[in-house]
């Protein structure tokens, strides 16, 4: 089964999506500045990604700390 939060955590997950799109993008002749525009698009949605499921991994370890202080 795939661990989807780990693979969307993932730079390297991103890094692929952008290749990918991007020689698909290529082979149907696209222009370049839509390329770049498309690819950008892709990391920055990627780099949001990881962001969040990261903060979301420290608030659950820093809450789960708290919450064994508090015992």
């Amino acid at each position: 089964m795939v661990d989807w939060r780990h693979k969307l955590s993932s730079r390297k997950f991103w890094a692929l999506i952008g290749a990918l799109i991007t020689a698909l993008l290529t082979s149907f002749g696209t222009g370049a500045e839509t390329i770049e525009r498309v690819v950008g698009t892709v990391a920055a949605v990627g780099a949001c990604a990881v962001y969040m499921l990261a903060e979301a991994h420290a608030d659950a370890a820093r809450n789960g700390k708290d919450e064994g202080e508090q015992r």
